[in-house]
């Protein structure tokens, strides 16, 4: 991949750590950084000895405040990834789980980005909102969709028609983030949700994560469980499928393959 410009990207084991690097607009995200982005998680995707991801924000401020709308006003000519805004929005067909680590203002996409992803651990002083009505715009990268989902019909209305700000402590309570952490304990809080998933079999995490969100497709919970998913054929060929069980006979800590 050539030099990255708008982000940082750094492995850590079986970890990859995404850092949103526009700090002078508060990180929000034009054009040509989402393609940059979107290339990053292409390889993440693509990466067998990556397992899991963290994005972030760069500073102490903002996460992501959303679309850069002076790059927008300035008549750019306005292209997307398939993969969506920030590359993740619209990833639906990625594997592995992304932890959004919130450092500050999630404005707009930036929520959005927050919301496509698996697990949200913020910073106290975290703020949420989808303020596009506010603007004559709508929140047309998953905001609409992923939050009455996510929270409720009522609970998200109440955010959607107004472009009203959450804190991180209602965020939690809402159910919009796992867990609130002091501001410079943040990347150590998702590094440790990090080393939880990873002291799983990589294989029963993609599965698991795969099974769920393809069984909310299902009107009913019967439907659900009597859907066959592709991912769980994968489970039961894998190599960490026979060491699981294993390992637990022998009293060890099993060796994950992630095959």
């Amino acid at each position: 991949m050539p030099a990255l410009e708008f982000c940082r990207a750094e492995r850590d084991g079986h970890a990859l750590l995404v850092t949103i690097a526009r700090p002078e607009v508060m990180n929000a995200i034009h054009p040509p950084a989402s393609f940059e982005l979107s290339r990053v998680f292409d390889d993440f995707e693509a990466d067998p000895e990556l397992w899991v991801a963290i994005v972030t924000g760069e500073g102490d401020k903002a996460f992501c405040a959303g679309n850069d709308l002076k790059y927008q006003a300035a008549g750019h000519k306005l292209e997307w990834p398939t993969s969506g805004f920030g590359g993740l929005t619209s990833r639906f067909d990625g594997r592995k789980p992304v932890i959004a680590a919130v450092n500050g203002l999630a404005m707009g996409g930036g929520f959005e980005i927050v919301l496509a992803c698996d697990v949200a651990i913020a910073s106290e002083r975290a703020v949420f909102a989808l303020p596009e009505p506010r603007v004559g715009l709508a929140a047309l990268a998953g905001g609409l969709h992923r939050l009455p989902r996510q929270i409720g019909y009522k609970a998200a209305m109440g955010m959607l028609l107004t472009g009203r700000r959450v804190d991180a402590a209602e965020a939690l309570r809402l159910g919009i983030v796992n867990e609130v952490v002091p501001p410079g304990e943040l990347l150590a809080a998702a590094r440790r949700w990090v080393a939880a998933i990873l002291e799983c079999s990589p294989v029963s995490v993609r599965a698991t994560r795969q099974v769920a969100l393809e069984g909310l497709e299902h009107a009913s919970l019967e439907e659900a469980m009597s859907a066959r998913y592709d991912a769980i054929g994968e489970l039961v060929r894998s190599e960490d499928f026979r060491e699981g069980p294993l390992a637990f006979a022998q009293k060890r800590k099993p060796s994950w393959k992630g095959r």
